[in-house]
């Protein structure tokens, strides 16, 4: 199988597994013991944590472990909703991941006014469409820093400056792009960020919220007072390790992957659109190094997949958080595809592991592919 679907989801780094070993038998003791196997455990979480935060220049106490992005997200949005319950307007996008979309729409069930920017045929926020909607009730604004579906990267920075000046939080959702482009939170102002392992080669389960001194949150979980009393229950000591080895992986090959994976990218964009009636969705540019989303007239999303699976290839027609969901993408949908456009998507995303090879086998094959499901299709027109 050739693997080109690492924004869902990569393999854990063999050094990542390395580091966690020890902590599921010889160090697996709990974190709060005072022993000694408590403290190594309780060690091994401090270290993490310094890790991890250096990758986005952010302070050790500032980064809290939760179980994953999803998690995170929620922490964020609700906890500070429910610790700021005189303002009740957020600002986010059309595009944004469920995990921030989602909590979004159940504080509006509440109450809450969520305004829903809308987002360029590129893939990109206008800054300036955020400022005009901050008013005197705003409360935070939420804003992915790269598109899990087609990769954009935002303007953080400018946004962080847009929300710093008026007084509002900023959180953006960085599980996409966490150890993957420079991030500083510091100089982006930065509020809050989400983070997950499995994005960078580290395991399933584990994540973090940057949260900056001083903002208060109301926990989700309520028990034994762990992560500053913000994440009760008993932390994921191996987890959290493989997070920072992996972390710190990332953090050292960062450019060499970066050029590698354009390198790639660009490659296969241009060749995959000299297939006739193929279009690249999202600036060709202002994109994760290795992420690349098409839309093929003519033909039917799934069935792509199928068979490009048959041929050995592991592809996605969207969000794999969405996997089963029969309607179109919201993110294609907002960058201004029509639905039946939206369900001939295809996403092709890079890894560490991917070679030339297996770039040439994909351009090689879908060619083929698109004009078989072409010929079987009673829409398709040359």
């Amino acid at each position: 199988m050739i693997y080109l679907d690492h924004a869902a989801t990569t393999p854990t780094d063999p050094e990542v597994i390395k580091a966690m070993m020890p902590y599921f038998r010889k160090k697996f003791g709990n974190a709060s013991a005072i022993y000694e196997i408590g403290s190594e455990a309780k060690d091994a979480i401090e270290s993490s944590r310094n890790l991890c935060a250096k990758a986005i220049n952010a302070d050790p106490d500032e980064i809290i472990f939760t179980s994953g992005g999803t998690e995170s997200n929620n922490l964020a949005i609700k906890g500070l909703a429910f610790s700021n319950p005189n303002k009740k307007h957020i600002i986010t996008s059309k595009f944004e991941h469920h995990a921030v979309e989602n909590p979004c729409k159940w504080l509006e069930s509440r109450g809450y006014k969520i305004t829903y920017i809308d987002v360029g045929k590129n893939g990109i926020v206008n800054p300036k469409d955020i400022e005009s909607c901050i008013t005197e009730n705003t409360l935070m604004v939420s804003i992915m820093s790269a598109n899990n579906e087609i990769g954009t990267i935002q303007p953080i920075e400018q946004i962080g400056e847009i929300c710093k000046n008026k007084g509002v939080y900023f959180h953006t959702d960085a599980v996409q792009a966490y150890c993957k482009i420079p991030i500083d939170v510091k100089r982006m102002n930065i509020d809050l960020l989400s983070a997950s392992a499995h994005k960078i080669y580290g395991p399933k389960g584990v994540g973090l919220l940057y949260k900056k001194k001083g903002i208060k949150l109301t926990p989700l979980f309520h028990g034994g007072g762990h992560e500053e009393h913000l994440r009760s229950g008993t932390e994921n000591v191996p987890g959290i390790v493989g997070f920072a080895k992996a972390v710190e992986l990332a953090k050292n090959s960062m450019q060499e992957r970066k050029e590698k994976e354009t390198l790639l990218r660009e490659k296969l964009v241009a060749k995959i659109l000299e297939i006739p009636k193929t279009h690249l969705n999202g600036h060709p540019t202002k994109r994760l190094p290795g992420t690349a989303n098409f839309w093929f007239q003519g033909i039917e999303g799934e069935s792509l997949i199928l068979m490009l699976a048959d041929e050995g290839f592991a592809c996605s027609t969207g969000s794999a958080c969405s996997t089963g969901s029969l309607k179109p993408s919201h993110v294609l949908l907002a960058i201004g595809l029509k639905p039946d456009q939206a369900h001939g998507s295809l996403r092709v995303s890079i890894g560490k592991s991917t070679t030339e090879k297996d770039i040439n086998k994909l351009i090689k094959s879908l060619p083929k592919i698109v004009r078989k499901l072409r010929a079987l299709s009673p829409t398709w027109r040359e």
